[in-house]
């Protein structure tokens, strides 16, 4: 087998400008195998949201270009279709802020989803079932007008109407973002759920990193739009610089990755990272 028929989708080098002048990403290679969950993690800013963006096709909106290196999803080149011919493709991204139309019913909005999809009525309650199997507490609230429900809701909500295209790669952008634990949790379980029962691929891009990586197969760290660490979610888990960088137990609060390689290379010269 090629290793790319293994990924559905693979970045090479990627490079991202904004507005011709700013650099976003400035080499980033990432994989994700068929089937498995990968998140990118990193701080505010660090060039995650826009790496997915790239993927989705949504930076033309926002005066954004890959100015070099490669996408390929699922055997298929990325480079300037539109996100409603990656939705085709099969590849649906959920923006970050949970953006749901306020005015429709919580049903109404994840029938949304299925717009690219000529469903009967008959198809179409099978499948909000289908949903609402994962989103129990949708269920409860499918008649409520979604600007009234809670940010979990919408998170919800958001996952929920991706799903309805039926794609076969989801990219989460923040799903954790302004959550409440125990909320964050439920939305972790579910995501876990679409990967395993669904078989959807799945790159979700997090701050919370220890979350992320509880509920992932592999990590990527980036940091000003280079990848800085990848590996298992379980080595990074136990990684001690991680650790320190982004689980929060450092001692003397928190660095970032350049600062820390910085100081070990004038204490060995001979360490090699990304």
């Amino acid at each position: 087998m090629t290793p790319q028929s293994d990924n559905i989708l693979q970045l090479d080098n990627v490079e991202v400008v904004y507005d011709n002048v700013i650099s976003a990403l400035h080499d980033v290679s990432l994989s994700v195998p068929r089937g498995k969950v990968v998140a990118l993690l990193g701080g505010n800013g660090a060039g995650k949201s826009t790496t997915l963006k790239a993927i989705s096709t949504m930076l033309a909106a926002e005066h954004g270009k890959v100015t070099n290196g490669t996408i390929m999803y699922d055997g298929t080149p990325v480079t300037n279709q539109e996100p409603s011919h990656m939705v085709g493709l099969g590849l649906v991204q959920v923006l970050e802020g949970r953006r749901c139309f306020g005015h429709l019913t919580v049903e109404e909005n994840i029938i949304t989803g299925a717009y690219s999809r000529k469903l009967s009525k008959a198809e179409m309650r099978n499948e909000l079932e289908r949903m609402y199997g994962y989103f129990k507490r949708l269920r409860d609230r499918r008649t409520s007008q979604a600007g009234y429900t809670s940010g979990g809701e919408q998170q919800m909500i958001a996952v929920a109407r991706a799903m309805m295209a039926k794609p076969k790669m989801l990219l989460l952008d923040e799903p954790s973002m302004g959550l409440a634990p125990q909320l964050v949790a439920e939305i972790f379980r579910i995501v876990q759920a679409l990967n395993k029962e669904e078989g959807v691929s799945i790159l979700l891009a997090e701050q919370n990193t220890n979350v992320a990586l509880r509920n992932a197969d592999y990590g990527y760290i980036i940091e000003t739009g280079h990848v800085m660490l990848e590996g298992s979610a379980e080595s990074l888990l136990n990684d001690d610089k991680v650790k320190e960088l982004y689980l929060g137990i450092s001692k003397e609060g928190r660095k970032n990755f350049r600062d820390v390689l910085r100081e070990e290379n004038k204490a060995h010269p001979d360490l090699h990272h990304h």
